[in-house]
């Protein structure tokens, strides 16, 4: 008999006490500001540090609940080890939030989070390298016609009504309601619920595409796929060690369904400098004006600079590092699952999808899935459900991978070094 089947109630037992223990640790609820803090920053003409306060979190409820669980942890098997790293994960975001407003809110964040600079898998590659060569290739096409941007001419309304439809037809009688609110942290939030929508705020055809996927197919499929998961009720948890993976999953998603476009990539790319750039030192309204050369709009900049000083310190040195898992998360899943089509191990792709996790509890949820504690998804990304193309996709970048892409690029460059840039020739004739 398997470890787990020696052990399925216990296993049980403790995956329900975890799900208590951390759902008052509410992150992004608690560490938001409200929009009185933004209105007073403009006010004053954006040169005082706003002043957030934050609710006081007492942690040790959920210290003493972790602790209780940790007493019916074993060792020395993949599914101990999961169980240990979600309590670890879960300490540690009460340990987090009860430090809002202090430099150790920041340690925390980066056990929880990371942070720009810490290595990849590979021990060499880091987010924020990625972020820069994002930033050099976007650079570069400076000169290039690439035609007007596209109009951000849908409404919130607009868009609700597309991506209920949307839902309705993934998820049939469990779609969550699509709602418009006027107070929102973000343009859009899902939950396995509800998605809701901040009143005022426009978008592209294409942030429609996107939102669909990364909200919807991906944030609140997993939600209720976890919340199926009766025998592992964890699995419907958000927490903050599930966020690397939940959020490389979405951003993936943009990705292989051809919805994620330059603007969206630079976000993405700035908020990591960004985080460096506070971690260096800098002050709130330092990293506001850096998003202002980038975007140039005043309530965007703001927006994206609370996202990175909320919970942390704004004089600088302590930020809030949860925006950098954006390109970390997917520079680890398209990792993973390159890797797992090389390694003839695609039964577990599926798997990725079956509630909140982490990449690194897959061993576990493999063998609690062989012995049918782990339930099979449910609910997938379009581009999930359909592997044949997935793994062709993959199969060919797996391979990209292998070519030496200094050489090809040098050849290249070489070869068209000579010729005319067709978008300064364009400039020059106008």
């Amino acid at each position: 008999m398997s470890h787990v089947q020696q052990n399925r109630q216990r296993i049980r037992e403790v995956c329900s006490l975890l799900r208590d223990a951390e759902r008052p640790v509410r992150v992004l609820a608690t560490v938001a500001w409200p929009p009185e803090i933004k209105e007073r920053f403009f006010a004053t003409g954006a040169g005082e540090l706003p002043r957030p306060v934050y609710p006081v979190f007492d942690p040790q409820p959920t210290i003493d609940a972790v602790a209780k669980a940790r007493r019916s942890i074993g060792t020395d098997h993949p599914v101990e080890d999961w169980l240990t790293r979600l309590a670890d994960a879960i300490e540690g975001g009460a340990h987090m939030l009860a430090a809002v407003g202090t430099p150790a809110f920041f340690e925390q964040s980066r056990l929880l989070f990371g942070a720009p600079t810490d290595p990849l898998r590979d021990e060499s590659s880091n987010s924020l390298e990625l972020a820069r060569s994002f930033h050099l290739v976007l650079d570069d096409l400076t000169h290039v016609d690439l035609g007007a941007p596209p109009d951000a001419g849908v409404p919130a309304d607009v868009l609700a009504e597309q991506m209920t439809a949307a839902v309705r037809e993934h998820f049939g009688d469990q779609a969550p309601t699509v709602e418009v609110v006027d107070r929102l942290s973000a343009n859009a939030l899902a939950g396995p619920g509800r998605i809701r929508i901040r009143r005022g705020a426009c978008f592209t055809d294409r942030d429609v595409v996107q939102l669909i996927n990364h909200e919807a197919y991906v944030h609140v499929g997993t939600s209720l796929n976890g919340l199926a998961q009766e025998d592992l009720p964890i699995l419907a948890a958000g927490h903050a060690g599930t966020t690397r993976t939940q959020e490389g999953l979405a951003v993936f998603a943009e990705f292989i369904s051809g919805s994620i476009e330059l603007d969206r990539l630079r976000r993405l790319a700035d908020r990591v400098v960004a985080i460096q750039m506070a971690i260096d030192g800098a002050n709130f309204i330092e990293v506001y004006r850096f998003f202002l050369k980038q975007t140039r709009n005043e309530s965007q900049s703001f927006e994206n600079a609370r996202r990175i000083y909320r919970g942390g310190v704004l004089t600088g040195g302590a930020p809030f590092t949860k925006d950098g898992v954006y390109l970390d998360g997917l520079l680890r899943v398209h990792s993973f699952l390159r890797s797992i089509v090389t390694s003839g191990r695609t039964d577990c792709l599926r798997l990725l999808f079956c509630g909140k996790l982490d990449i690194e509890d897959m061993p576990a949820l493999v063998e609690l899935a062989a012995a049918g504690l782990c339930r099979p998804p449910r609910y997938l990304p379009p581009w999930a459900a359909d592997l044949r193309y997935l793994i062709a996709y993959l199969a060919y970048s797996r391979f990209l991978n292998t070519i030496d892409a200094k050489r090809i690029a040098a050849h290249y460059t070489q070869m068209l070094s000579a010729a005319p840039r067709l978008g300064s020739a364009r400039r020059a004739e106008g």
